[in-house]
């Protein structure tokens, strides 16, 4: 047999941080209890602080949160590029190029600063809440599902997610159409000229009561009244804003009074008008 030798293998001089070797075996050690340590924490404030704190849906609660997990992150990963002699030489380039470096990374830091004070500002002036429905001016909609240091992440319609910087929601003009732990939206109606308003009024207001998607704008159980809006070309306008929860989709709520109404006005004899064409035949002869 052919006896297998192998070579002497000094296992201090793994940890000799005078060795390129060792300097890098250092290195992982370091990011590994970091990791560890980093994962325990975010694990126990997950369970512990952030699941009690998300329970209230607030703003300023959401953005804390997201604030405090980044904190503790950066933490860890300063304290490994503090800790470990492997980094020693990077931050020696750093520090010797501090005028160039700085300028390089206030440049780059500009949009993730703009984002993280307008977070800010808007954790604390608190134009909308989580939950809130919200349109901006340039057409971008949705529910408001969380705020980070960087972005507001937007429910769309289906599945659709809409991430907006802090500091461009920040600068627009914002329309929320939540109203406390309700949303609302204004639905018209057209009715032909000569109906009896009262009568129109009173079958669009019945029919909003009855929705189940529905809910009643005050403590009273009021559902509010409808309004003669305006006299269109070939109708009149009439008009409610109805309330309904959180939870329910704006679309499905409009989808039923719409139904509702077609269904109510056409047994009542009410006139939805439409426009039409008369075409006159004239004779050449």
């Amino acid at each position: 047999m052919v006896g297998l030798s192998f070579p002497d293998i000094d296992i201090k001089s793994l940890f000799d941080t005078s060795t390129r070797l060792g300097r890098i075996v250092e290195l992982l050690i370091y990011t590994l209890i970091a990791f560890v340590v980093t994962t325990i924490v975010l694990l126990i404030y997950n369970r512990f602080v952030k699941r009690k704190l998300k329970e209230k849906n607030n703003l300023t609660i959401h953005f804390t949160q997201n604030i405090i997990r980044t904190a503790i992150i950066l933490i860890a990963a300063i304290w490994v590029l503090v800790s470990s002699s492997a980094t020693t030489d990077i931050g020696k380039v750093l520090f010797q190029g501090t005028a160039i470096a700085g300028a390089v990374f206030g440049l780059a830091a500009q949009p993730v600063l703009g984002d993280f004070f307008s977070g800010i500002a808007i954790a604390l002036n608190k134009p909308f809440e989580i939950g809130d429905w919200i349109e901006l001016e340039n057409g971008t909609a949705g529910v408001v599902a969380d705020i980070t240091s960087r972005h507001v992440v937007l429910k769309g319609l289906g599945t659709v997610d809409i991430v907006v910087p802090n500091s461009k929601i920040n600068a627009l003009i914002i329309k929320d159409t939540s109203f406390k732990k309700l949303k609302s939206t204004k639905m018209s109606f057209y009715v032909a000229y000569g109906t009896d308003i009262e009568k129109a009024s009173e079958v669009i207001r019945n029919v909003v009561i009855a929705s189940e998607l529905t809910v009643p704008a005050g403590k009273d159980d009021d559902y509010g009244p409808v309004f003669f809006e305006s006299f269109a070309d070939s109708s009149l306008v009439l008009s409610m804003i109805i309330y309904y929860k959180q939870s329910t989709s704006g679309l499905a709520a409009k989808s039923d009074i719409n139904t509702r109404v077609n269904d109510a006005f056409a047994e009542a004899g009410i006139e939805i008008p439409f426009n039409y064409v008369n075409v006159v035949m004239k004779d050449k002869g």
